[in-house]
């Protein structure tokens, strides 16, 4: 076995997947990266998570965010946004961001559109149209995705860092997109237990679902053809992203060195491997079905770890 498989190896076996069990894939496949890089995008991650899950516990427990609450919730996301900030008084947290930020050449403008999307978020119950749910993918998933496709495609000299030579975010998109279409449905029961709702109103609509069937269908009610035709549907628009992933991967790989290589391999498997779950014909679509057990997601990185070309 070559140096360089080795080294992959001691990485994968130092984590511990029985303990990854919330939004593992990117801190999973950013595992691979170089310990800085590692930390960069954790604390983003978190960053980003803090904002979100405020927003999605409320509409858990309450349903949705009321006209007189939404003032408040969109102050919490504006002065969420100002801790990306440089200022001479900056608290702990907020030095430690901005000079993070610094370090790693990354751009404001994937917190600004993730923002823009939380306020969305605040404002709206899911989406009227398809065209509404891309709109807020460019925020939801494009953003926190080109994060982890920055820290990945950075070079590095003499510990300074140097952006990207490809365009991050048309690079980003294709695989935020596949995965965050496949993840609406990996994620349908979960999100419906949960007051949340990400299929579209007009395909939804399209397929004469009304809210309650949706519901009735999370709480265990066998899923009619309708709704299976709906699922078809996501996955054909999922299919066609998955495509320009492999081809995004093609163009960009020879751009960066081998365990970034990996890193975008990894992440790509473990949205494959959910993709490959959902049967349209016969499945039931839980989220026992369709989430991969510890052991099946560790398989799947020793298998691409063991695929990756050698040195």
């Amino acid at each position: 076995m070559d140096h360089q498989k080795e080294k992959f190896l001691q990485i994968f076996n130092s984590l511990d997947f029985n303990k990854i069990t919330d939004h593992p894939n990117i801190l999973i496949a950013a595992s691979f990266f170089d310990p800085d890089r590692y930390c960069a995008a954790k604390s983003f991650y978190k960053f980003m998570r803090a904002i979100d899950d405020l927003i999605d516990n409320h509409k858990a427990v309450n349903r949705r965010i009321v006209p007189e609450e939404r003032m408040q919730f969109e102050v919490n996301v504006n002065n969420w946004l100002k801790m990306i900030q440089v200022a001479e008084d900056c608290p702990p947290d907020q030095k430690e961001l901005t000079g993070i930020m610094e370090r790693f050449r990354i751009p404001h403008w994937p917190l600004e559109s993730f923002a823009r999307s939380m306020i969305y978020d605040i404002n709206n119950d899911g989406f009227a149209s398809l065209k509404d749910f891309f709109d807020y993918a460019q925020g939801a998933s494009v953003a926190p995705a080109s994060i982890f496709v920055h820290l990945a495609g950075l070079t590095e000299q003499n510990g300074n860092y140097s952006e990207p030579v490809f365009d991050v975010r048309e690079s980003a998109t294709p695989c935020a997109i596949f995965s965050y279409l496949v993840h609406i449905i990996r994620d349908f029961q979960k999100d419906q237990l949960a007051n949340l709702n990400y299929f579209a109103e007009d395909l939804t609509k399209k397929y004469s679902l009304s809210k309650h069937d949706l519901r009735e269908i999370a709480y265990g009610h066998p899923a009619g053809s309708n709704f299976r035709n709906l699922v078809e549907e996501y996955l054909t628009i999922a299919d066609e992203y998955r495509i320009k992933t492999f081809e995004v991967i093609k163009k960009i790989r020879p751009l960066m060195t081998p365990r970034y290589q990996l890193s975008l391999d990894i992440i790509f498997e473990l949205y494959l491997m959910v993709y490959e779950r959902i049967d349209v014909v016969k499945g039931n679509f839980s989220a026992e079905e369709l989430n991969p057990s510890p052991e099946e997601t560790r398989k799947r990185v020793y298998d691409t770890i063991m695929n990756f070309p050698s040195d």
